[in-house]
């Protein structure tokens, strides 16, 4: 879980190790090099995260620890799809929330904004370091979610970006919000993931007061003991 370390710093406990190039990349210099590329991209992040007592980059931390998530979900996970983790949320700090209108609509238009903006990002990246058009398209697709819950790749990287929230944001939020909407964010969460990521979800290190909250929004959600296992993990 995160915690505030210093002022616009949050931190946590892991950071995912750096990413290979999988067994079948076309080309795993290219490969590495596109994520060399999105690394630097994300680098420039104002706001910051502390790992292991150092202050990093939040996307640049985000985008390695969602790599990570997406391949213990899925130990086969493709060049595509890697990809598409590493850019997920590529510069994402130059379309601001604050430049929306408060409130539902203005986060969700803000949201469907972003979407083509990491995809446009992201290809323009992979187009410099030689990959093809059907590559760049696929990738694009994942970004933008599309065929969520039919596409089993759009799917991990759904579920691996709920798995980096829980573990570095969780904490964050339960100290803005009441109970009563922390279950609500707890219950939508669980609705977005698939069952092996709920398995992964129910590793996760939790907090007491975190735990406390889990157990009593997955009571009305799952079968029988679910919420108390994801409870007794985290102690």
């Amino acid at each position: 879980m995160a915690s505030q370390d210093t002022a616009g710093e949050r931190s946590v406990r892991v950071f995912a190790p750096e990413v290979v190039a999988p067994p079948g990349a076309s080309d795993a210099g290219r490969f590495l090099d596109a994520i060399a590329r999105i690394d630097a991209a994300n680098a420039d992040d104002p706001a910051r995260i502390v790992v292991g007592g150092e202050s990093r980059p939040k996307e640049l931390t985000h985008a390695s620890m969602l790599t990570d998530w997406v391949r213990r979900l899925d130990a086969d996970a493709g060049e595509a799809l890697l990809l598409a983790a590493r850019a997920h949320h590529i510069r994402r700090w130059e379309i601001p929330r604050s430049t929306y209108p408060e409130g539902r609509q203005g986060y969700l238009r803000w949201r469907r904004d972003l979407h083509p903006f990491h995809a446009e990002q992201a290809g323009q990246i992979l187009r410099d370091v030689g990959y093809d058009e059907a590559t760049i398209s696929r990738v694009q697709q994942i970004i933008r979610k599309l065929r969520l819950r039919t596409d089993p790749e759009v799917q991990a990287l759904e579920d691996g970006l709920c798995l980096v929230f829980l573990e570095t944001q969780f904490d964050e939020l339960s100290g803005r919000l009441d109970d009563d909407k922390m279950i609500d964010v707890v219950r939508k969460t669980w609705r977005k993931m698939s069952e092996r990521g709920r398995e992964l979800a129910l590793t996760l290190p939790l907090s007491e007061s975190a735990s406390d909250i889990v157990r009593r929004a997955l009571a009305a959600e799952s079968p029988p003991g679910e919420g108390e296992e994801w409870g007794a993990a985290g102690r």
